[in-house]
């Protein structure tokens, strides 16, 4: 009927146990185990101390009983009953010995020598009724404790026997006092009671550093907030897009999240934990990262044959590097995001540059119309659609694609908007482009490298400058040259123009030709540039309809 009362009580006791501190819950266990040990432990060997005592004195009683039972002068008194000569031969013995007592007795274990005169004659088998059958009947010497007339002791018995004969006419008891080794006990318990009371001291102590370095080392988190933040982690990772793998110092794989498994298409039915990276991805760069301990951002790389963005941070643990973390997402993903961003910023630049340059075109329309210039109108008017004609019209005849085409008509307005000119060359041909060749990175790396050669032009030569495109698909490649009226590309630059981030242009540069250069590598094409002889410089850009093994993007 009490059994609801009990689990009340076990609950509340549950509830107060978990709203303590870990430290001071550690404290309590350590030293509650601590305590629980050293008792353990102290009473085994205050137990094994006295029996090891206790058998010492056995053994020695015993040793004494048969050196005695074999002394000719024992053997001598007892076949002739010489009472006065056995007892004093006894009380000399028992004294050299330190024995408690030395009783003799006949074969009928009637005593011949006792300390007390008074129990001379009477059965040795009155004190414990012990009459030593076992020696006298059987010839064994043996160990026994008893409670006699002089207290409690520790006696050996050994039967006396004639040499020539063997006959047992006699024994031997040999008697220590029990309470003299129970005071040895007592004084060896105390010392051993000291060392026990000092380790539960030093286990208490103990226990309080242990707790404290311990909590210390999870920043001082109870273990409910760890679990918490463990689960908050792992939702985490697993609502992260991006695939994320971490990897202990010694390369074993610790963390993998569900997107890590999709985007290198992993069996999810086989945990990563605890298998090295490298068996999973043998050209991974991870054990770099560990060795070097410098972090690697947005960087491109192949991975189980996809490319891949990928971020790779160290886990330092003060100046120990313990691990790396690696997020990673597929190329296409991003190449998706970037495509929309330019078609976006192509179809907001052609329609700003539109806005503006047909506003002023009807402005001045207006203008000639109201003070009467109506054939000045007409011509403008003409010119202006003529103008538009003959791009058009090139535009379709030499690049039937509508992406591209309609890139370059975007920087042809861009380039009047600045005061420059975009001159296509009307010989220009780019209608046999390969179907895999991804349209969003050609008009992305057409389009920086025309960018540039804008800026460059209207920084040194400024309004009325001109920046020519020529392009022809004839042959294996496809060939686009760009030529600008800028300051050229000095000698020592040529070789850094396409890394990331340099730039002469100041901070926040640098960016364009990179992306360039790293389209061309992954087709499996080049670029170059060289400085023309009056002013301005060339990029020509080479790609092959046919992209090399392992080029494609």
């Amino acid at each position: 009927m009490d059994y609801p009362e009990k689990q009340t009580t076990k609950s509340r006791a549950l509830s107060v146990l978990r709203k303590t501190k870990l430290k001071t819950r550690m404290i309590l266990t350590l030293g509650l185990l601590g305590t629980l040990q050293t008792v353990l432990i102290g009473s085994f060997a205050g137990y094994y101390l006295s029996e090891s005592l206790y058998e010492e004195i056995g053994e020695r009683a015993l040793m004494v009983a048969k050196t005695v039972a074999a002394t000719p002068a024992v053997i001598e008194g007892v076949r002739t009953r010489n009472i006065p000569a056995l007892n004093q031969l006894a009380r000399r013995l028992t004294e050299t010995n330190e024995a408690l007592f030395i009783v003799i007795g006949d074969h009928q274990a009637i005593r011949l020598a006792h300390p007390d005169p008074t129990r001379i004659g009477y059965s040795m088998g009155d004190d414990d009724g012990d009459y030593g059958q076992q020696a006298l009947q059987h010839g064994q010497a043996y160990v026994a404790r008893a409670k006699g007339s002089l207290g409690e002791s520790m006696r050996g018995k050994a039967p006396v026997s004639t040499p020539e004969t063997g006959n047992i006419i006699g024994i031997v008891s040999v008697g220590y006092s029990l309470e003299q080794v129970e005071n040895t006990i007592r004084r060896y318990n105390f010392v051993l009671y000291g060392v026990v009371g000092l380790m539960l001291l030093f286990t208490v102590f103990s226990a309080i550093i242990i707790a404290g370095r311990f909590k210390r080392a999870i920043f001082g988190l109870e273990p409910e907030e760890i679990a918490r933040l463990f689960q908050e982690r792992d939702a985490t990772l697993q609502s992260v897009r991006e695939g994320i793998i971490a990897v202990n110092r010694d390369g074993v794989i610790t963390t993998a999240n569900r997107a890590a498994y999709e985007t290198l298409e992993l069996p999810e039915n086989e945990p990563l934990a605890g298998k090295p990276i490298l068996d999973i991805l043998p050209e991974s760069s991870l054990m770099s990262v560990l060795q070097t301990g410098q972090p690697d951002f947005d960087r491109e790389v192949w991975l189980r044959g996809r490319q891949m963005v990928v971020n790779r941070l160290p886990v330092r643990q003060g100046e120990q590097i313990i691990g790396v973390v690696a997020s990673f997402r597929r190329r296409d993903e991003l190449d998706q995001v970037s495509r929309q961003l330019t078609r976006i910023q192509q179809y907001a630049d052609t329609l700003r540059s539109q806005t503006h340059e047909y506003s002023n075109k009807l402005h001045t329309i207006a203008g000639l119309i109201q003070i009467g210039a109506t054939e000045e109108a007409l011509n403008l008017i003409g010119s202006e659609v003529s103008d538009h004609q003959a791009l058009l019209h090139l535009l379709l005849e030499a690049v039937p694609d509508p992406i591209i085409a309609g890139c370059l008509l975007g920087k042809y307005n861009r380039a009047k908007e600045m005061g420059l000119r975009l001159e296509i060359d009307p010989g220009s041909q780019m209608a046999d482009l390969p179907a895999e060749l991804p349209r969003d990175q050609l008009v992305s790396v057409l389009g920086n490298l025309i960018d540039n050669a804008l800026e460059a032009t209207l920084h040194k030569a400024g309004n009325g400058g001109r920046v020519s495109l020529s392009m022809t698909d004839l042959g294996h490649e496809l060939i686009f040259e760009v030529e600008d009226e800028g300051p050229g590309v000095p000698g020592p630059d040529r070789a850094r123009i396409f890394e990331r981030g340099f730039s002469t242009k100041g901070e926040k540069h640098g960016i364009g030709l990179h992306l360039v250069q790293q389209f061309v590598d992954r087709w499996g094409g080049s670029v170059t540039v060289e400085n023309l002889s009056e002013c301005g410089s060339r990029f020509t850009l080479y790609l092959p309809k046919t992209p090399m093994a392992g080029g494609h993007p």
